[in-house]
């Protein structure tokens, strides 16, 4: 596996806990796995985790190479799974072993997130001629909303392998009225794409509507800074926590507890604290954008807001304020649909494809 972080990388999200997961399921069924990711500050350059061999080499320009170096000193490999992110590590072009590509989601416009015009738009257009270059390529993905994105690009071979979550859902739901205050969550990395900003000034326009509500922020990441300055220049101070990074009981309690998840995010590849909150039977409220509308179902599973905007979202949760018999419908739905998203359920068939991509005659 090429990604350019592993579990213990301090940037570390979801994406690394999906591989994560599919590395130790292939670990258990007796394979050698091995995951190699860029260096950072104290980090070890190699170490055993779960089973997993981690590789750590260079940076975000010079990882690649390594990797390349390392990986022919290495025995014959039967399957290199080239993760992007933005930018892959052109495996197809240097592996000796079938190779694969991995993506969660379509940067597109979170390029304009982290960067500024003109460096914005090479990475877009670097991003759509790599999908070319990588057009002949076997990717994997969970969102539909990728797929499609991949294709018109030109990649021409696309399979869907649904996320899971460890989080499992409550054996019984407990009854949980739709009583103020409003209590709602927000679980992520804090990064420009996030827009976890959205969230804060969503609870502004709620407090606006003389709607009693409570924000609670869970996770950290560099825009946490000017979140708390804006929690304090909209004079939300007593209405919104920040705990920072929380083991899983915790968060679970947390999402258990609340009534939404807020989702602000530009994109997402499919969104697994959504369905992390689902399990705890908490419907998700989020914006209409790619990923999220696949693992929400609006109206059925939670409520997908009308524009990308905190007085469009503001306005959904307002809505289900008379709506208590649907918003227990929904609780029901999200909760058992999260069932079928279980690792338990998505790795056996995640691991026998993965079996098969490395049994494929090497071209």
């Amino acid at each position: 596996m090429l990604n350019w972080r592993d579990p213990k990388n301090p940037l570390a999200g979801g994406a690394e806990r999906v591989t994560q997961a599919y590395l130790e399921a292939l670990v258990e069924r007796g394979h050698e796995a091995y995951w190699f990711a860029n260096a950072f500050d104290g980090c070890k350059p190699e170490e055993a985790l779960a089973g997993i061999r981690i590789v750590r080499a260079g940076g975000t320009f010079s990882s690649w190479r390594r990797a390349k170096r390392w990986f022919r000193k290495q025995d014959r490999f039967d399957l290199v799974i080239d993760q992007h992110h933005g930018i892959p590590w052109y495996a197809p072009s240097w592996r000796d072993a079938n190779c694969i590509a991995y993506i969660h989601e379509v940067l597109g416009p979170i390029w304009s997130s982290f960067y500024r015009w003109p460096v914005s738009a090479v990475g877009r257009f670097q991003e759509r001629w790599t999908h070319w270059f990588y057009r002949r390529v076997q990717f994997f993905t969970a969102s539909t909303c990728t797929r499609d994105k991949l294709r018109e690009h030109g990649v021409q071979q696309i399979q869907i392998i649904p996320y899971g979550v460890h989080t499992r859902a409550l054996p019984d739901l407990p009854v949980k009225p739709l009583t103020k205050p409003l209590r709602l969550i927000v679980v992520s990395r804090f990064a420009p794409n996030k827009r976890i900003d959205h969230a804060v000034r969503t609870l502004r326009e709620l407090l606006d509507r003389k709607i009693n509500a409570r924000l609670t922020l869970v996770g950290g990441g560099e825009t946490e800074p000017a979140l708390k300055q804006l929690v304090e220049e909209l004079n939300l101070q007593s209405n919104v926590t920040f705990t920072g990074m929380l083991p899983e009981k915790e968060k679970d309690a947390l999402l258990r507890d609340s009534h939404f998840l807020l989702h602000t995010s530009q994109r997402e590849g499919w969104g697994l604290n959504v369905i992390e909150a689902n399990a705890m039977g908490t419907p998700a409220i989020v914006y209409p954008v790619e990923g999220l509308i696949e693992s929400t179902l609006d109206e059925q599973t939670g409520l997908v807001s009308k524009e990308q905007s905190p007085a469009s979202l503001a306005e959904r949760v307002e809505s289900t304020l008379k709506r208590e018999t649907d918003y227990q419908t929904w609780r029901i739905a999200a909760w058992d649909r999260a069932k079928e998203y279980h690792w338990d359920n998505v790795l056996p068939k995640a691991c026998d494809w993965l079996e098969e991509m490395a049994k494929r005659p090497r071209k």
